[in-house]
Formats: C-alpha cells, sequence, structure tokens
C-alpha cells in the first residue's frame, strides 16, 4: 500500500472512531429511557441492515455488469484463431 493510501486509511479510522465515541457519548447524556433509546436504537439498526444490503446488491449488480462488458470486449477484440486447411 502507498504512503497515500496508508494516510487514508488512518484518517478513515480515526473518523469512524470518533463517530463511535461521539455516538456513545450521545447516548449517556440522552434525555431518553434506557429501553426507549434501545428500542430507537433496534430499529436504526434494521434500517442501516436494510441499507447496506441493499447498497451491497446494487454494488454486486453493477461489478456483475462491468464484468460482463468486460468480457464481450475481450471477446470481440481477441484475434480469431483461423483454422487451415491442409
Amino acid at each position: 500500500m502507498s504512503d497515500q493510501g496508508r494516510q487514508v486509511a488512518k484518517v478513515a479510522a480515526l473518523v469512524a472512531g470518533g463517530a463511535v465515541i461521539g455516538a456513545g457519548i450521545g447516548l449517556l447524556f440522552a434525555p431518553q429511557t434506557g429501553a426507549e433509546t434501545r428500542r430507537d436504537v433496534g430499529r436504526y439498526a434494521k434500517k442501516v441492515q436494510l441499507k447496506a444490503t441493499r447498497l451491497s446488491r446494487s454494488v454486486q449488480s453493477g461489478v456483475k455488469e462491468v464484468m460482463d462488458r468486460s468480457k464481450s470486449l475481450i471477446q470481440r477484440d481477441r484475434p480469431r484463431a483461423q483454422i487451415e486447411a491442409v
């Protein structure tokens, strides 16, 4: 991995860590009861799971489409073997 890639990974890890810490602090100071907070977190987790599933399916179909197009381009550009009559 290049130095730039490592820097990007570090920044992404710091942002993710900050988000987790911020969410934890927010939950500690929330004006709701524990049961309400757990219910809300559960609902949010289900929504995120559905969105992640949809996104992964979308990405998967996009990658499949690109692979199919690439295969067809390779097949089109590949020189055809000619059969010589002896």
